[in-house]
């Protein structure tokens, strides 16, 4: 198989394991699967530990990007995140009135020696990655044959 081109993913069943999924990106492949507990291998992330690690590793850049150029003295960032589905009704801002939303949970830890106004400033940055505006806005999927 060659390489995909850039901006491009490809998964493809990795042969082995019931669930197994091999990903792969212009530069790099990894496994992808499910759990023992959900018939699968355990050979790599879930399908949600890769959303949430696409949304955690693109905010941890974004503040350390955002750091570095304002002169913050950020040493590291520990961004810990939960998927789990709420009522919609629980959801004071939310839209949704009815069903079941999806719910992600983002803990921000910073170490450094920052001060109150600058941890204010890098949790507003942190709603400005660009995963985090995908996952916030409508999203359009389309799907084909190929």
């Amino acid at each position: 198989m060659t390489q995909p081109e850039p901006g491009t993913v490809v998964v493809t069943d990795a042969g082995n394991g019931h669930y197994t999924q091999r990903v792969s990106t212009t530069a790099h492949e990894f496994l992808a699967d499910e759990p023992v507990s959900a018939g699968g291998d355990d050979a790599g992330p879930t399908p949600y530990d890769l959303l949430l690690s696409s949304l955690g590793t693109c905010t941890a850049m974004t503040l350390r990007m955002y750091a570095d150029r304002k002169g913050i003295p950020l040493i590291r960032t520990e961004v810990r995140l939960r998927h789990d589905r709420v009522h919609a009704r629980d959801c004071e801002h939310c839209e949704t009135e009815a069903g079941l939303l999806s719910r992600i949970t983002r803990e921000i830890a910073f170490e450094g020696d920052l001060d109150d106004e600058q941890r204010a400033k890098l949790l507003e940055i942190a709603d400005k990655c660009p995963v985090h505006r995908t996952l916030s806005r409508e999203i359009v999927i389309e799907t084909r044959t190929a």
